[in-house]
């Protein structure tokens, strides 16, 4: 077989994984659920209407979840910028609701204590879904550019790529292992078994770590100040 052919059928191989590969499904549920919990927050914890800006989040997910399936959007360079548009502004609700959160627990005395509690929880389940889809978004430029073998230096080291013989050859890290980073990382306050290797992943740790340390350090005084 000639050098052409061989091209011509290795990017024919990659043109069909790239056309089964459905790597956004679990992804779009998870910042699905991470916008359901907005709704739980109470109203003084979001920008009012409460309900605004949560409904335009959600129009904007269903609509990109509609166009994912079309193979030219799917793989499209600005669908991977929308997507992670939408996960930034999420994200910013959730901080500006965590601001809003410390401010009531270190000044709002015992009133509404146990409803800010609730919501401290809330922010933090928040918090690890979100930071799970910026790591997925990160690594290696992304799922499509995992997927297609694109070269680029991996933003985290996990343990299958030191320890082969812990996992198959062809091993690739899905969104439940980084899902499982984001929640080691904030129930830890620091890396366990995956470690950052790039400043961006370093960067996305620490703020991580930092907010987890914060809604948890509140919350749990807010508790035993409501029990004593």
């Amino acid at each position: 077989m000639s050098t052409a052919a061989k091209r011509e059928s290795t990017e024919n191989r990659l043109r069909q994984r790239l056309n089964r590969f459905d790597p956004f499904l679990a992804p779009q549920l998870i910042l699905g659920g991470a916008i359901v919990l907005d709704f739980a927050l109470p109203d003084r914890l979001t920008i009012r209407p409460s309900w605004l800006l949560p409904s335009l989040e959600a129009l904007a997910l269903l609509g990109l979840m509609s166009v994912s399936p079309h193979p030219r959007i799917r793989h499209s360079p600005v669908r991977r910028r929308v997507a992670i548009a939408l996960i930034g502004l999420v994200s910013a609700v959730n901080a500006f609701s965590l601001v809003l959160l410390c401010h009531y627990l270190l000044h709002g005395g015992r009133a509404g204590g146990r409803e800010l509690i609730v919501a401290g929880i809330v922010l933090w389940v928040t918090n690890v879904l979100l930071f799970a889809l910026w790591f997925w978004q990160l690594d290696r430029g992304g799922p499509v550019a995992r997927a297609s073998n694109e070269e680029h230096y991996p933003d985290f080291l996990f343990v299958q790529m030191t320890e082969r013989a812990a996992a198959p050859p062809d091993w690739e890290p899905g969104i439940i292992d980084y899902l499982y980073t984001s929640f080691t990382n904030a129930t830890a306050f620091s890396p366990t078994d995956t470690m950052p290797l790039t400043a961006a992943a370093k960067v996305l740790m620490s703020a991580q770590a930092l907010t987890a340390l914060v809604t948890i350090g509140l919350v749990v005084a807010r508790a035993v100040n409501i029990l004593s």
